[in-house]
């Protein structure tokens, strides 16, 4: 997931053209970011509003987390996203800033991240790279920087679409108990391989998520290391 920033939306000027609004509605059996579940492998639900304003692109999603081990007893998280791009031939920039705000926690578990990617399509085919830094921060134990390869493949013909991605997490420690809160056991590899099939305003996909995180070098209270392993990952979300 990419970044996003907590600010207040700047006024309006009459000749600034209105921003357009999409939002959407997601039910999934877990929500896994980054290899790692989110909801202690509980069933999720998520709702999003995405607008832009002349170059700026803002997005708001909420995702249901009950009691959420990895983010000390939270019910849900608000990720707030703005960003921009640039369009250079065939080859797309963007970069962003994310606030991750979590609700019921017993602890502050806020926190902030950058991001910056890189996108190029060929055919059916789209690739990026991408890079998502958090700056050092107490919720997290430290820093976080994740990079990241993604891969979309259109089946011609049909409304299925071929998904594929690799990431690695990685950072500097300052609390390590906090710091296994994103990499549970230092740095690690995730992965994912994933099929969608669009109709109208519907999306319905499967994917195979996982992280090479060991079980038994994941310890503390925020490292979840039961909710780190392979699994299967099936959503549906309504698009309006």
């Amino acid at each position: 997931m990419m970044l996003s920033l907590a600010a207040a939306a700047p006024a309006v000027a009459q000749d600034v053209p209105s921003a357009g609004v999409a939002a959407s509605v997601e039910v999934t059996n877990d929500e896994v970011r980054r290899g790692l579940s989110w909801s202690g492998g509980r069933a999720a639900v998520a709702g999003a509003l995405r607008g832009s304003l002349g170059a700026v692109d803002a997005s708001v999603r909420a995702v249901t987390l009950r009691d959420s081990p990895r983010h000390p007893g939270a019910e849900a998280v608000v990720d707030l996203t703005a960003g921009t791009g640039w369009d250079f031939g065939a080859i797309r920039l963007d970069a962003s800033a994310t606030a991750h705000l979590f609700a019921g926690t017993r602890e502050r578990m806020d926190y902030v991240e950058l991001g910056a990617t890189a996108g190029y399509g060929y055919g059916p085919v789209y690739a990026t790279l991408g890079v998502a830094v958090a700056p050092s921060q107490e919720a997290i134990g430290g820093s976080n920087v994740h990079l990241r390869a993604d891969a979309n493949a259109g089946i011609p013909g049909t409304p299925f679409t071929l998904l594929a991605g690799l990431g690695h997490s990685s950072g500097g420690v300052a609390d390590p108990l906090r710091a296994q809160r994103l990499r549970p056991g230092g740095s690690y590899l995730d992965w994912r391989l994933g099929v969608e099939h669009r109709r109208d305003r519907l999306t319905f996909g499967i994917d195979y998520l996982g992280s090479d995180v060991a079980p038994e070098d994941a310890t503390g209270r925020f490292a979840d290391a039961a909710h780190a392993g392979d699994r299967l990952v099936g959503r549906a979300q309504l698009s309006f």
